[in-house]
């Protein structure tokens, strides 16, 4: 089976902000929703932050989202959220913090408000401030954290909570717990999606979620069929198809696209070989999949993934 060490979880969660931000700052920040006028069309401002981070030269940041929104009072403001979802401490983040927030202010002179939460495993991690000092000239950067790991202390309040973010925050944990454990992440992945309808959700926010779920639990093919086989029957008793079998397929074939266009792009035509390792390739987390693809020689990565393939689920 494939057991990634390190699940790269930013591209769904950059879509899960996009989707549901006034759901974001309501679940994490609950003391900023009141004071932001959501009557108000709010955008996000994607080539402003990328302009930022290159001008940084500190790396690009998937899950990072920018956000132009009003206050209650008429001011423009731009939130930057920052999702850290690294499993291994990072020693510059908050100076890193501190650079997008200042440079962001002095390039278009709005304020701005940095929130941070942060996904990681390390218990300890809480950077909250950034400071620096010189011969008695200080500079200090507070901002505010939210750090996951609390969130599973109290996993009953999180199946009891119908924002959205309870259920990112739930298939994130898991996600993690269950690196090394597929028949729990299966189990897992079939109770998180159930919990779906149980709570309630419309269909539109059923089919959301569930990608969030289904792009973060990634099964090996033989589980993900018993899953499959699993909630469809659970389906059928409480007779609320909402994702049906052909909206599945949609969407793994659509993410089975956009790896066959990534191998293309980097070693030309899809052979038969290169199409061999797609099934194991599926398999990885999205992160893993690209480092892998861009990282590895065609050798390589072809000895690798059928390695894999082998490997007992």
């Amino acid at each position: 089976m494939t057991n990634a060490s390190d699940i790269n979880f930013d591209s769904p969660w950059k879509d899960a902000i996009e989707t549901y931000f006034p759901d974001f700052i309501a679940f994490f920040f609950p003391h900023i929703y009141p004071d932001i006028d959501w009557s108000r069309e709010r955008h996000f401002l994607d080539q402003e932050l990328q302009q930022v981070v290159r001008d940084a030269e500190l790396g690009k940041r998937l899950a990072d989202k920018l956000v132009q929104v009003w206050r209650v009072n008429g001011e423009e403001t731009w939130v930057l959220a920052h999702i850290e979802v690294q499993s291994s401490e990072q020693s510059n983040f908050a100076q890193r913090m501190h650079v997008y927030n200042y440079r962001l202010s002095d390039r278009y002179n709005i304020p701005i408000a940095s929130l941070a939460v942060l996904g990681d495993e390390r218990t300890s991690w809480r950077p909250n401030h950034y400071q620096t000092e010189l011969w008695g000239c200080s500079v200090t950067f507070q901002f505010p954290i939210i750090k996951l790991l609390d969130y599973g202390q109290n996993w009953q309040a999180l199946e009891e909570d119908r924002n959205p973010f309870a259920v990112v925050v739930m298939a994130h944990l898991k996600a993690q717990e269950t690196r090394r454990d597929s028949q729990q992440r299966k189990q897992w992945k079939f109770n998180l999606t159930r919990r779906l309808y149980e709570q309630g959700y419309g269909r539109q926010d059923i089919l959301n979620l569930y990608r969030f779920i289904d792009w973060l639990l990634v099964l090996t093919e033989g589980l993900e069929m018993e899953f499959r086989q699993e909630i469809e029957q659970f389906e059928q008793e409480r007779q609320m198809p909402y994702i049906s079998s052909i909206e599945r397929m949609a969407m793994r074939e659509a993410r089975q696209e956009e790896v066959e266009s990534l191998l293309i792009a980097r070693f030309g035509e899809l052979d038969a070989e290169l199409s061999g390792i797609i099934t194991p390739l599926m398999a990885l987390s999205v992160g893993d999949r690209a480092r892998m693809i861009l990282q590895l020689s065609r050798e390589e990565l072809i000895t690798q993934l059928r390695r894999i393939d082998q490997e007992p689920g």
